[in-house]
């Protein structure tokens, strides 16, 4: 994910651009897996000492807001973050190794498309993450 892509989203979403705001949205795509507010910081926190917690927890809301970053939920209410391309899409999160998978809405149109249909129900927005094992970890 560039800083431009990021700046340019941010700024479409009409929040503010920072230095610490690109450096967090960089580790978050740089990490290539869901990882927990705490943990970003912990890792973050190893490289710029002075980064607050504060910080790094608003900066992933306003990166979720933006469509940067999506939030995920894990056992026991615990919301982990994963970096996201613009186009709309869903995502395969493995409980084991934290992998995140993006799926496209081509996978998930029908499913929405007869749900619609059966329900009478309109569909604005969907967002669906699916949880389980990724393939590696199912074959361990």
């Amino acid at each position: 994910m560039s800083s431009r892509s990021v700046t340019d989203r941010l700024r479409a979403a009409g929040e503010r651009v920072t230095a610490q705001r690109i450096q967090i949205a960089e580790a978050l795509a740089a990490s290539g897996r869901q990882i927990s507010a705490q943990d970003l910081y912990a890792q973050l926190r190893r490289e710029r000492p002075g980064i607050g917690r504060a910080t790094v927890y608003r900066t992933l809301e306003a990166l979720v807001s933006a469509g940067v970053a999506r939030r995920l939920e894990l056992d026991g209410h615990v919301s982990a973050y994963v970096a996201c391309r613009p186009q709309h899409h869903h995502h395969l999160s493995c409980d084991r190794c934290g992998r995140v998978e993006e799926i496209g809405e081509d996978v998930i149109a029908p499913v929405a498309a007869r749900v619609a249909d059966d329900l009478g129900f309109q569909i604005d927005d969907a967002r669906i993450d699916f949880y389980g094992l990724c393939a590696s970890c199912a074959a361990g």
